[in-house]
């Protein structure tokens, strides 16, 4: 081995204390490296990702599974018109009913309602955006992008024949936090 012509220098030589020093700098390079980590990722996905993600997707609910709460006299309920949407934004159709009595003839007032279904569970209502006490019946009738709109036929007085109503009513709702809002509409106006 060949010794060196210079004299030994002061970092050649190990102490204690270097050990020590050293120690904590790496502790401190540490803590900093946990507290500067990178904010954690997030992703949400979309309605045809989550369908491929579970499998099939998911069917929205069934009108002719449920008991609409309709006072009918025994004639029984006719589901006239209905519509799927995913109206809150969860990746899972609502189905959307316009429901009147069967009544054979005249014009009886429709109600229109909300559907939802969990997995497994039976379809049920979820709201009830139109009642048929309001004495209404539904002409247009469409569920796009989260909104459900419609065209509500209405009387102006009792006088008027059950059979041509003289009032019309354009009207919307979405879906605002846990409630659905009626958007628009226009006041009552003769047809």
């Amino acid at each position: 081995m060949q010794t060196s012509a210079l004299p030994d220098l002061a970092h050649t030589v190990t102490k204690p204390v270097h050990w020590l020093a050293t120690a904590a700098a790496m502790a401190g390079v540490v803590a900093l490296a946990g507290l500067l980590q990178p904010r954690t990722a997030t992703a949400t996905a979309t309605a045809p990702e989550q369908g491929a993600r579970q499998g099939a997707p998911v069917a929205a609910p069934d009108p002719a599974r449920v008991d609409f709460p309709l006072e009918c006299g025994g004639a029984g309920t006719t589901v006239a018109k209905q519509a799927p949407g995913d109206l809150d934004g969860d990746g899972r159709p609502e189905t959307v009913a316009v429901v009147h009595c069967d009544a054979g003839s005249g014009t009886p007032p429709s109600g229109i309602y909300v559907l939802t279904q969990s997995s497994g569970a039976a379809p049920r209502i979820v709201a009830t955006l139109v009642d048929p006490a309001d004495r209404k019946t539904v002409g247009e009738f469409a569920v796009r992008e989260g909104r459900v709109s419609a065209t509500l036929l209405g009387y102006s007085s009792l006088e008027v024949p059950r059979c041509c109503p003289d009032q019309e009513e354009q009207a919307s709702w979405r879906w605002q936090g846990n409630a659905f809002v009626r958007t628009s509409g226009d006041l009552a106006r003769a047809v």
